[in-house]
């Protein structure tokens, strides 16, 4: 697979430059694992309840736009070859959440936030700054980063109407993804990140999360 090749730099852009087409004009590549909810009956949903569940997703999706783009960009700046397959493996399973989003957006009757190439641009901005500090502090922002996301999940649980087990089942699988995302980049050396910057990404994360909901 590609990440078990050694690409150069431009090679590393132009597979950067397709991955970003795919992932916000295109259809990521997946990994093959199954979507949670396709075995799951779908529940008559209420007006309120159907556009409450699209905004959670739609946010959803954004995140995984933004968690897509923070991977390649500190992939293409890694230093260490280890590290980079790390995070290209993990950019793969986001790929499987964007794929699991959009379906249940689209079964839902909704849309993918307008927005989405600034979510990625954004993203990728702070995966290469992130990148070109040192991989112990790229690992970091993953780390931060999945943090964030698991309790954005935990809240969306919380606000899914009862009826959308098909939304439970996609929510509870990328949280138990993003965790264990976390726990590879701790185990790979991640950097304990400054409060500054945690509370800057909870900030950045915040605008997007509001933004998202709606447009």
């Amino acid at each position: 697979m590609e990440r078990n090749m050694k690409f150069g730099l431009l090679d590393r852009l132009i597979i950067s430059f397709d991955n970003g087409l795919k992932t916000v004009c295109g259809k990521p590549v997946p990994t093959g694992r199954s979507d949670p909810a396709e075995s799951l009956p779908e529940k008559e949903l209420g007006e309120s309840d159907r556009c409450k569940s699209e905004g959670l997703f739609r946010v959803n999706h954004a995140g995984e736009v933004s968690a897509q783009a923070l991977y390649q960009g500190q992939a293409l700046v890694a230093r260490d070859e280890t590290v980079r397959s790390r995070l290209a493996l993990s950019a793969e399973e986001e790929n499987d959440h964007l794929i699991w989003c959009e379906s249940r957006l689209d079964d839902l009757g909704g849309h993918k936030s307008y927005l989405n190439a600034f979510w990625y641009l954004g993203s990728f901005t702070t995966g290469l700054l992130a990148g070109i500090a040192g991989d112990k502090w790229s690992l970091g922002f993953v780390v931060e980063t999945e943090h964030q996301v698991v309790r954005h999940l935990e809240e969306h649980l919380l606000q899914l109407p009862e009826n959308d087990v098909r939304g439970r089942a996609i929510l509870e699988q990328m949280k138990e993804d993003e965790l264990h995302h976390a726990t590879v980049a701790l185990e790979s050396g991640a950097a304990e990140l400054p409060d500054p910057v945690k509370k800057m990404m909870t900030l950045q994360s915040k605008v997007m999360t509001t933004l998202a909901y709606w447009i």
